[in-house]
């Protein structure tokens, strides 16, 4: 869909009834409005409702639609209200660093909290392009960013991703939310002043930039060759002083080398385990598979994804696969997300 002729052409068909028109009509931002409903909602499969729901409204609201603005602002304004709606019944969601303190030395691991409270890892594979906006599409779906956006109040995280990381002026945002400029304003000029104060000085992609593409890719490998040979020394040499590991759902989570290396040797280095790399939130990832004695085959058990400081790992954001849920994607699912088969041999 290449000229504004061929948009309305399709707006035009759609309004006429014609669902194959509307699906291409959406097709070209559905990625978008998808990140999009992530960053506000912090969950992949929360994402993926609130933007069937979005879609479904803006079928049936297709008639009120002028095309006074564009397409893409006007399913905005809807995936946004939808998202909005969403956070009005669901807690925001948490990494387990802000859910409470680090776990002392020799502390063993909680049991798994399993209500949605947890941050959801994104792919980068599914990430779309956009307009030049402040933030870069992978700075915007960050660790560090996504916990800084579930901080804040819906109506200044809104405003924030819609501004800063997609570009919409006041006047449209003030139209897509259904309020004046003035109240955008404000609570752009709050969300701007959190921001600052809850971000690192330099983000995950100033980071990875300034290692290079090979240095990154042999951070991931290390790291993996040393948890599936089990050197502790070498694992603890490769993060930083006060580096952290936590692993959603599981609230525990531990931090500094002695800790760390304490709680490594006596949980996952004993296990047999294999990695594939990926990249998740904008950030160097391992797929981890667990050996299974029952099938001979490694299985997909855990998404590690890498924080990086200069040349060391600050912190290991290990998502736990799920078991047998009863609902929901599988682990199998989960890892296919990423580009990464089920199992390896």
């Amino acid at each position: 869909m290449n000229t504004s002729t061929d948009e309305r052409e399709l707006l035009d068909r759609a309004r006429s009834g014609d669902e194959g028109a509307f699906t291409e009509l959406v097709q070209a931002h559905r990625g978008e409005l998808r990140a999009h409903c992530y960053r506000m909602l912090g969950s992949v499969h929360d994402a993926d409702d609130a933007l069937q729901d979005a879609l479904l409204r803006a079928w049936r609201g297709l008639p009120g639609f002028q095309g006074r603005g564009s397409v893409r602002s006007w399913l905005y304004s809807i995936a946004t209200n939808t998202a909005l709606d969403v956070t009005r019944h669901k807690c925001r969601r948490e990494l387990p660093t802000t859910f409470g303190p680090a776990a002392g030395y020799g502390a063993g691991e909680a049991d798994a909290v399993t209500e949605p409270v947890w941050l959801e890892p994104y792919p980068d594979q599914w990430l779309a392009g956009g307009p030049e906006a402040r933030y870069e599409q992978r700075e915007s779906v960050e660790l560090a960013f996504m916990i800084m956006l579930q901080q804040l109040p819906p109506l200044q995280r809104a405003v924030l991703i819609l501004r800063d990381v997609l570009g919409f002026s006041p006047a449209e945002m003030a139209g897509q939310l259904g309020t004046s400029e003035a109240a955008v304003n404000s609570a752009l000029q709050r969300a701007r002043a959190a921001a600052r104060a809850g971000l690192p000085a330099r983000s995950q992609q100033a980071e990875l930039r300034a290692l290079g593409g090979q240095r990154v890719s042999e951070i991931a490998v290390r790291y993996a060759d040393a948890i599936e040979r089990g050197d502790a020394d070498t694992l603890v040499s490769m993060l930083t002083e006060d580096a952290t590991w936590c692993m959603p759902p599981i609230p525990t989570w531990y931090q500094g080398h002695r800790v760390l290396r304490d709680w490594l040797v006596r949980s996952p280095l004993p296990e047999r385990w294999r990695h594939q790399a990926t990249w998740a939130n904008g950030q160097p990832a391992v797929g981890c598979y667990l050996y299974d004695s029952s099938t001979g085959r490694y299985s997909a058990a855990v998404i590690d994804v890498l924080t990086l400081d200069r040349d060391r790992i600050a912190a290991v954001t290990a998502f736990l696969m799920p078991g047998t849920p009863p609902a929901g994607p599988t682990g199998a699912e989960i890892f296919a997300r990423f580009g990464l088969p089920a199992e390896l041999p």
